[in-house]
């Protein structure tokens, strides 16, 4: 989709995966016959969207050239990368896009993200909105490990991250689509306890200004950032493949 820019954020030590990061960036650990990075780079493409910046960091950065070229294999000309250095939270991997976006609108997904389906019709919703933000809600069995927003009506009123009391099932997916205002209000916020900046507080700044909309997402999805999600990733993808061959 013309005047859209997608953005990959694949930094980060993941060191909740260690030994198995300790060697490459989790984003390159395989989920059933591909490298992880696949699966959002397509997300991307299957949403029509070609103009891609991957945001990497760690020892393991070259990796990605090595292993995606120019993106060929996805149908694309030209991938650009970026590198961050240590950890800052999601909203910071984010800072770094701005020279990237030159002024677009962006759709932005956390490179362990995997979804069955795909995200054109929410892209779709994006677009016609015009300004402001869009989110992706999926329910899950276990959103105090999330973001999870509050809703009243059709409308979020805010979002909690990581509650120990969940004011709803749902959690924010990492898939987020931002004008380019995105960049200013990143640049006012402060890091949460963690040290980070975190993507909850750009949410909320959205909320705030009434431009926060959100979809709920067609079919499974999981994060891939522990042994358990990595392997329900796994299993999925395998599941999805397997009946693609039958």
């Amino acid at each position: 989709m013309k005047g859209l820019k997608g953005i990959i954020l694949a930094g980060g030590l993941g060191k909740r995966l260690h030994p198995l990061t300790k060697i490459t960036n989790k984003h390159l650990l395989p989920i059933f016959s591909r490298p992880m990075i696949y699966y959002p780079i397509q997300t991307l493409v299957d949403a029509g969207i070609e103009d891609i910046l991957i945001v990497t960091g760690g020892m393991h950065a070259g990796e990605f050239l090595r292993l995606l070229g120019n993106g060929k294999e996805f149908g694309l000309k030209h991938i650009n990368y970026t590198y961050q250095e240590g950890e800052g939270g999601i909203a910071e991997a984010l800072r770094l896009a701005e020279h990237f976006a030159e002024g677009s609108s962006i759709v932005v997904i956390l490179g362990d993200n995997i979804i069955e389906k795909n995200i054109k019709d929410s892209v779709s919703g994006f677009i016609k909105q015009k300004t402001g933000a869009k989110i992706l809600l999926k329910e899950v069995e276990d959103p105090e490990r999330f973001g999870v927003p509050e809703l009243e009506g059709d409308k979020i009123v805010g979002i909690e991250e990581k509650p120990k009391k969940p004011k709803s099932k749902y959690a924010v997916t990492g898939i987020y689509m931002y004008d380019n205002k995105v960049f200013d209000i990143i640049k006012t916020l402060k890091p949460s306890g963690r040290g980070e900046l975190e993507i909850t507080d750009v949410n909320n700044s959205y909320i705030k200004k009434g431009e926060l909309t959100y979809s709920i997402l067609d079919g499974w999805w999981t994060d891939a950032g522990t042994f358990e999600s990595l392997l329900r990733a796994n299993n999925l993808v395998a599941e999805r493949e397997g009946g693609n061959d039958k």
